[in-house]
């Protein structure tokens, strides 16, 4: 793996920052591998999962989490997205496909050691196969929840030392009670949630106070490779083009979705991870085998023979590399925002600075007198 990173810190207020570039080569690095099957537990075994068989009369309450009175914007098919991640999991060389969950769920994994307390209950919303847990220690997260709309992805997930319990449950609607969980965590689902500022409160709510959400997603820059092959192969064959690449949240709307759902004290990174193929099919049928394939209502049932062919050719052409493979580029989003607690730093009061910025550089100057005034006293 070759990795090259570069940081720039922006003096923006509740937010950082961050670019890197990873390059991963999945066929090399990561071979075939069929995970084991195993039984997901009852969820009656804990008192804090209600009954999936009253979601339907629950659904009308949980309304209130919409971003707007209206109700939620449906772009994706959800019950299309289940049957996808059905369909991957049920490989038998699906452990071939998740180099690119691996690669982030550590990033994520990274992020929740950088903060210096043990959490008694944790929430992974969806898990799949629990790509999170394999990175953490039970010294860290001494219980996990885990939650998936495919079955089959939490039936196959990854064995881990940390306690896991397992909820089938759309990430739209958690099934879990207000103030549950010490930590939540997400990878690489949220960018398939039709309501995503109603997620957010919905992760809200069934966080402790002072209990943090630690999230990554898909950006909006993802797959542009992809994206713009596709539209100029279709607009030569076909005089026009459609959506073939889901719609992405933009990293400039995250920090805002996240501060509407009441989150305080934000964070917000952006990495690349880039991705070489052999060719263009290759890179569809990866993001097939991993469940990622367009979901949203108004894409395309069918791509003529000619378009990929086409589409083909030009992806070689403007990005292909001089080795023969081509480029398939990630934009992540990672995100980290806490719930209110008395007992977290809040800033001070408008006004009551002492100091101006116009004396910035005479700092030296204010420190020497300052350490004065405090030996006088």
């Amino acid at each position: 793996m070759l990795r090259s990173s570069t940081r720039v810190l922006f003096p923006v207020m509740l937010h950082c920052f961050t670019t890197s570039v990873t390059s991963l080569k999945p066929r090399l690095l990561y071979p075939t591998a069929r995970r084991k099957v195993q039984n997901t537990p009852d969820a009656s075994v804990c008192p804090l999962v209600f009954d999936m068989r009253l979601c339907g009369k629950l659904r009308k309450g949980w309304r209130c989490f919409s971003s707007n009175q209206g109700g939620a914007m449906n772009v994706f098919d959800r019950n299309m997205k289940r049957k996808q991640k059905e369909w991957a999991s049920s490989l038998l060389d699906s452990g071939k496909y998740d180099y690119l969950r691996d690669e982030v769920a550590s990033r994520v994994a990274d992020r929740v050691y950088d903060v210096s307390r043990t959490f008694p209950l944790a929430l992974d919303v969806g898990s799949g196969k629990s790509h999170i847990a394999e990175h953490l220690s039970k010294e860290v997260v001494e219980r996990l929840f885990l939650t998936d709309v495919s079955d089959s992805s939490l039936r196959n997930r990854r064995e881990c030392e940390i306690p896991t319990h397992c909820v089938v449950a759309d990430e739209e609607f958690l099934p879990f009670k207000e103030n549950t969980f010490d930590l939540v965590l997400s990878s690489l689902s949220l960018h398939w949630i039709n309501d995503l500022p109603g997620a957010l409160r919905q992760i809200h709510h069934v966080l402790k106070p002072d209990g943090v959400f630690i999230g990554a997603m898909v950006g909006g820059e993802t797959l542009y490779e992809l994206r713009c092959s596709l539209q100029l192969a279709e607009l030569e064959r076909e005089g026009g083009f459609a959506p073939h690449i889901s719609p992405y949240t933009a990293v400039t709307d995250l920090g805002n979705l996240m501060g509407q759902a009441r989150f305080n004290m934000l964070t917000v990174d952006i990495d690349e991870v880039q991705v070489h193929y052999p060719g263009m099919l290759e890179v569809m049928s990866d993001l097939q085998g991993m469940g990622e394939s367009n979901c949203a209502w108004n894409r395309k049932s069918l791509l003529q023979r000619d378009t990929i062919l086409a589409a083909a050719a030009i992806y070689k052409e403007m990005y292909g590399s001089e080795d023969g493979s081509v480029p398939a580029t990630f934009q992540i989003l990672y995100m980290i925002g806490w719930k209110p607690h008395d007992s977290q730093a809040k800033p001070a009061k408008r006004g009551s600075a002492n100091v101006s910025f116009a004396d910035l550089s005479q700092i030296d100057k204010l420190q020497t007198d300052h350490q004065k005034t405090n030996d006088k006293s």
